[in-house]
């Protein structure tokens, strides 16, 4: 089949709000300081290196893996205080959560509303699942706009609402009074989003089961495990009942099953590693304070969101001096001027700061 014929067939038969779509861009990283997607930047410990790859010997890579990860869910239950009976749904990555959320509830008509700016999965997951999605302006200082959010709740019935706590793209937590509010008017799920959570110091998760359509979601990425992609759901078991019919069979493989119990039992080397990320991410924040024309918003996340006067400018100078940061500018009405930079190592944030210095007195 020619290639032209291959073309008019997709326009022909590919959902038009799936053509509508940009895939999603990850840009390359190879040879560069990479601070732009809230990477843990510490490795796992030399001395767990052996150890873990002992544990991966023993897997039965011809078997498929457990499909309900019976023993990863008992080690999280442990690992988060939680009742041994507690249901957990697991996902790859909260990105399929997501897709799981919004296959359970979605449908022709039905909205999933969040605030915005946001996690653009959030609006890209809601598109090509065939919902309505419905984003409401953030209010100054990037905090929840309540009356907007319940004028929205009240003229568009989501069927599901997403709250990150703390949100992406911008760092800060919402006003915990205002996400009541919200819970308590919305007709449908509202997931709070905590992937941030180690770095945030706070959490819904005592409100678990006071409110009958809350559930939590987070993920293990943050915390050192990107490359496991394992992300997590609790909340009432009617819910996660449901939820788990849209689940496909064996989506966490056993090398995650694995890699991810051998890191729980060695949860302390990540919570000194999250220690360290939340003190290096105060010096980064007081010393681009410092800088002459850096506007460094509040952050409780792993990275720091800055607005500058030359955005593209600065985004193309770091990254001609080796340093991949997350350009903004451009995304969203209220983020123009804005940076992202996710907090590295001592020595990366150090060479951040110096390529910053001297891009901005380049400029001065």
């Amino acid at each position: 089949m020619a290639k032209t014929d291959a073309a008019a067939l997709a326009r022909r038969w590919v959902r038009p709000e799936v053509a509508a779509l940009a895939a999603y861009h990850v840009p390359p990283a190879e040879g560069l300081i990479k601070l732009d997607a809230m990477e843990n930047p510490y490795p796992l410990p030399a001395e767990l290196l052996d150890p873990w790859l002992e544990r991966l010997r023993g897997v039965a890579l011809n078997r498929y893996p457990d499909p309900d990860a019976r023993t990863l869910k008992a080690r999280l239950r442990q690992g988060m205080g939680l009742d041994e009976d507690q249901p957990l749904v697991l996902g790859n990555g909260s990105d399929e959560i997501i897709q799981m959320l919004a296959l359970t509830v979605g449908g022709p008509g039905r909205v999933l509303l969040a605030p915005e700016p946001g996690f653009v999965m959030y609006r890209m997951i809601a598109r090509f699942s065939g919902m309505d999605y419905v984003g409401v302006p953030l209010g100054p200082d990037f905090q929840l706009d309540t009356v907007a959010m319940l004028t929205a709740i009240e003229r568009h019935r989501p069927a599901l609402i997403f709250l990150a706590y703390p949100n992406n793209p911008t760092g800060n937590l919402f006003d915990a009074a205002a996400m009541e509010a919200i819970i308590e008017a919305a007709p449908g799920l509202v997931v709070v989003d905590e992937a941030y959570t180690a770095f945030a110091e706070a959490s819904f998760i005592d409100r678990l089961g006071h409110h009958p359509n809350l559930l939590l979601m987070r993920t293990l990425s943050k915390l050192g495990l990107a490359g496991l992609r394992l992300g997590l759901l609790l909340g009432p078991a009617p819910w996660l009942e449901e939820i788990e019919k849209v689940r496909l069979p064996y989506n966490i493989n056993s090398l995650t099953q694995a890699s991810a119990e051998f890191a729980l039992e060695h949860y302390a080397v990540f919570e000194a590693q999250t220690r360290r990320i939340r003190a290096e991410r105060e010096r980064l924040a007081q010393r681009l304070a410092a800088l002459p024309g850096v506007r460094v918003f509040p952050s409780r996340a792993n990275f720091l969101l800055i607005r500058v006067a030359d955005a593209d400018g600065l985004f193309q100078g770091l990254l001609a001096r080796g340093i991949l940061i997350k350009k903004l500018h451009g995304s969203h009405p209220a983020l123009e001027g804005c940076l992202r930079l996710t907090i590295g190592s001592e020595e990366e944030n150090h060479r951040l700061l110096q390529a910053l210095e001297a891009e901005l007195g380049r400029r001065a």
